[in-house]
């Protein structure tokens, strides 16, 4: 597929944000062996949770535990992901280390997870922890335009663990 192609096929897949597939929120029953028996038990070779089949999908992060990761996926290759965290006690939501590949910057992949997972958690404040390289001040501030807590620096709530 020529690099045009692959735009244009990021930016059919980013009109599908809405259309999420979601890897189940309960940690398997060998995970909960491993953790208490401290990792003595219940080890296995394949993946903790599986992830959907689905272009854009919603899984545990492999980065930080108890946070979600919310992903778009274009003929097998990782296109977007942004790990996130909502608190509904305090109505606040962080989002961290949005990623789009080089290729697919500026096809909207990230506008639209984000406004995806906005619509889907209502009105909640959306914060980063913070820590953004200087070239992501601008996209930062492009898609905070408009949104509740404009994606601006804030530490997390006593109700939700770093990770």
């Amino acid at each position: 597929m020529t690099t045009e192609a692959n735009k244009n096929a990021a930016r059919l897949l980013a009109g599908q944000a809405h259309d999420v597939g979601r890897a189940s929120l309960q940690e398997p029953p060998r995970g909960l062996l491993q953790r208490l028996s401290r990792g003595l038990l219940g080890w296995r070779e394949e993946p903790h949770h599986m992830v959907p089949d689905t272009p854009w999908h919603d899984a545990p992060s492999p980065l930080r535990s108890g946070w979600r990761e919310r992903a778009a996926n274009l003929d097998g290759e990782d296109v977007f992901s942004v790990d996130y965290q909502v608190c509904s006690e305090c109505q606040l939501a962080w989002v961290e280390e949005p990623y789009t590949p080089p290729e697919y910057q500026g096809c909207g992949l990230a506008s639209a997870g984000l406004a995806a997972l906005r619509d889907e958690y209502g009105d909640v404040s959306w914060h980063t922890l913070g820590g953004h390289l200087r070239d992501a001040k601008a996209f930062w501030i492009a898609v905070g335009s408009g949104v509740a807590g404009g994606y601006q620096k804030r530490e997390l709530c006593p109700h939700v663990d770093l990770g």
